[in-house]
């Protein structure tokens, strides 16, 4: 049987990530290319608490049908809990729980894009993202970043040479991959770009919550005015992400048509799930528990961070993050960054993620490698990173 794929699907590739953490699946390979939650940072024994009471004394309401906007409950709490904590809910907003910010942004780019539309990315940025809007077929833009998020005037030039652009996506928060955080100066241009070109945005923040070090920003969802920002935010970097629980704030017309979208996918997130977190938010220590987490990666960056300083070859940077999960390295100009990150994997049993996984245009050239601090032990963060600090000492 010969299988003939859509036109949308055909051309995705595999995740590059995947490919490696398939890979880094030895024992004996130490992974820096993952993105998960330290393995000590769940609250098991709440989470195991809060499912025994649910089942025990309601179950028929977590394992019954619901409503496709979400657990009413969990969204009235998350409402309260992004108005309190980032100013981020007008009149003209609506709340929807989504499994996982990566449905956020995929149901955002079914309803809002057709075949060829535009979409302005920062580039590099979050591979899962990149491919919903390639499998919908939309032309992606890509706008390099700096030390303090994207580059402003090549965004306005992308704004001007594509008049048709449907939205901005951003991360203004220890971006995935670099770990980059925008500034506020940077956050109020891209609100002011978007209102003068009459574009919406996709504010994508699922690292928001665990900054350990400097102050917080405020999101551009907070600045917005004329209903042109979408925020999507997750529970998988600071509850689970097994759970796969996310939530959409946007303007009421666009998120009304997210839900009926979202009927076409799965119906409704699981329930359960949005029981136990709008249980965790309301009954247990928040804050105390961010605030843990906070602890638990500040020490694994401050420990990463320390010991690149120690054995990477001063030719290689590498940014410094203020929270999140990721450190952006760059190699020298004329090595070869994929052969770099193929031999530390099958020469030396050390995984990370080549920079040619983010960038907008597929195959483009970069000469960056993404490393994650959250997942790894400390141990295998000293033994890792000497050896990939070895392997830039022979560039």
């Amino acid at each position: 049987m010969k299988y003939n794929f859509s036109d949308r699907i055909s051309a995705l590739q595999p995740s590059a990530i995947r490919e490696i953490l398939k890979m880094s699946s030895d024992p004996n390979v130490i992974s820096f290319a993952a993105g998960n939650p330290a393995p000590d940072a769940f609250p098991t024994q709440a989470i195991a608490a809060i499912s025994q009471e649910v089942l025990k004394e309601n179950p028929v309401s977590a394992l019954q049908y619901s409503l496709t906007e979400g657990y009413p409950a969990l969204r009235t709490t998350m409402k309260e809990f992004i108005l309190n904590r980032y100013g981020i809910g007008k009149a003209f907003d609506e709340l929807i729980i989504v499994s996982g910010a990566q449905q956020g942004i995929e149901l955002t780019c079914k309803v809002l894009c057709n075949e060829g539309d535009t979409i302005i990315c920062e580039d590099p940025t979050f591979i899962g993202s990149l491919n919903s809007f390639r499998s919908y077929n939309t032309q992606l833009v890509g706008v390099e970043m700096e030390a303090d998020g994207i580059k402003i005037d090549s965004l306005e030039k992308a704004l001007k040479n594509h008049p048709e652009t449907k939205f901005i996506y951003v991360i203004p928060n220890f971006q995935n991959p670099t770990g980059i955080t925008m500034s506020y100066e940077k956050r109020r241009r891209v609100y002011e770009l978007a209102q003068q070109h009459q574009v919406m945005i996709i504010e994508d923040n699922p690292y928001g919550d665990l900054r350990f070090d400097g102050e917080d920003i405020p999101s551009i969802k907070s600045m917005d005015t004329d209903g042109l920002v979408i925020y999507v935010g997750s529970f998988s970097k600071v509850l689970s992400p097994g759970m796969r629980v996310g939530y959409l704030c946007g303007p009421q017309e666009v998120v009304s048509k997210i839900v009926v979208a979202k009927q076409c996918a799965d119906v409704h997130s699981n329930i359960l799930a949005q029981i136990i977190c709008e249980k965790f938010v309301t009954q247990y220590d928040i804050q105390g528990h961010l605030e843990r987490l906070k602890a638990i990666y500040k020490k694994k960056c401050t420990l990463m961070l320390d010991e690149m300083d120690k054995h990477f070859a001063k030719c290689v940077t590498y940014t410094r993050p203020q929270g999140g999960l990721f450190i952006w390295c760059t190699l020298p100009k004329g090595v070869d960054m994929v052969a770099f990150c193929k031999r530390a994997v099958t020469d030396y049993k050390v995984a990370v993620v080549p920079g040619s996984a983010f960038t907008v245009t597929e195959g483009a050239p970069t000469q960056s490698f993404r490393i994650n601090f959250s997942t790894p032990t400390d141990e295998h963060i000293l033994k890792g990173i000497e050896i990939l600090g070895k392997m830039t000492q022979e560039i």
